[in-house]
């Protein structure tokens, strides 16, 4: 127990702020009905206490997403120029390319919601293997048109480049998933 000092302020005990339990079995009419944001001492409460309260999750989700994509298209670009193959791809190709996997990564989370652990594991395998033949099929098509213009022979040492870049963009993508 602290000793009083004598001659000085006491500093009164903060208030704890109750934590509401939510309902397991809410119905429409228990919704919430008081959207503000609470306050203690001119401060907002901490969005664990408040759930009106701002948080940064979903900035915080999206700014991840996106750092982790341009990371992605950063070190395809630092390979195609580590490996000096001139290629028809440009920077917005590949972050297309890149962003194509979220639509299977959305897809994989609204069929685990409908039907459970089963349907989300089956839709992100279907979305895995069609993201790797997809970035296959298509860098293939940018990677090689540059070696067909050039005149460069199929079984080209440029050409084996060109095909083991292609194959580890492909399997990174349902890795990155």
């Amino acid at each position: 127990r602290p000793v009083p000092v004598p001659g000085a302020t006491p500093v009164p005990a903060p208030v704890p702020i109750p934590i509401p339990v939510p309902d397991p079995n809410p119905s429409p009419a228990a919704a919430p009905q008081d959207w503000q944001v609470r306050y203690q001492q001119d401060a907002p409460v901490a969005p664990r206490f408040d759930v009106n309260a701002p948080d940064l999750y979903i900035p915080g989700t999206a700014s991840s997403a996106l750092a982790w994509l341009l990371l992605e298209v950063l070190a395809v670009l630092l390979s195609l120029y580590l490996v000096a193959l001139p290629a028809d791809l440009t920077t917005i190709d590949l972050v297309a390319f890149a962003g194509y996997k979220y639509v299977g990564m959305i897809l994989g989370l609204l069929s685990g919601l409908l039907f459970g652990a089963t349907g989300y594991y089956v839709a992100l395998s279907w979305c895995c293997l069609s993201i790797f033949v997809f970035m296959i099929r298509t860098l293939r098509l940018k990677l090689l048109s540059e070696a067909a213009a050039e005149g460069v022979p199929v079984r080209g040492a440029k050409n084996q480049l060109r095909m083991y870049l292609t194959v580890a963009v492909a399997a990174a993508q349902p890795l990155l998933m």
